[in-house]
């Protein structure tokens, strides 16, 4: 079981990835709805689901924190992957409106860490 924090602004869709978490029988952290209140949590998650817009801002900064600790996240996002900076094309990418299975394949990834993607970075994202 890891602690997966989500950041998302819509409360539907928040609470559908809540549901989907906890259902493949791991921890929720948040959700939350900005990068402020995600930066506050970011220590203790093990994992993320990102969307890319939040209230707040876009969560790019909070990605290359997950990325430098070594901790797998993706980007659950209605925005494109070329709207994503080059510093984090590499990270996966769900769309919206996105599938439970594929939440779930993800989920199932990070439970086996030699098969979760390793990315890392020290190069800050232009914003």
């Amino acid at each position: 079981m890891a602690r997966i924090l989500i950041v998302e602004d819509d409360g539907m869709i928040a609470c559908d990835l809540h549901s989907i978490v906890d259902g493949a029988g791991h921890a929720v952290i948040g959700p939350v709805a900005s990068v402020r209140e995600a930066q506050a949590l970011l220590a203790r998650c093990e994992a993320a689901l990102l969307d890319v817009d939040v209230r707040d801002g876009k969560t790019f900064d909070l990605a290359l924190a997950l990325a430098n600790r070594g901790q797998p996240f993706v980007f659950v996002t209605g925005s494109l992957p070329q709207d994503v900076p080059t510093a984090l094309r590499a990270v996966p990418f769900l769309p919206k409106p996105f599938r439970e299975a594929d939440i779930c394949r993800w989920l199932s990834r990070i439970e086996r860490p030699a098969t979760a993607p390793a990315f890392v970075t020290a190069e800050p994202v232009p914003a």
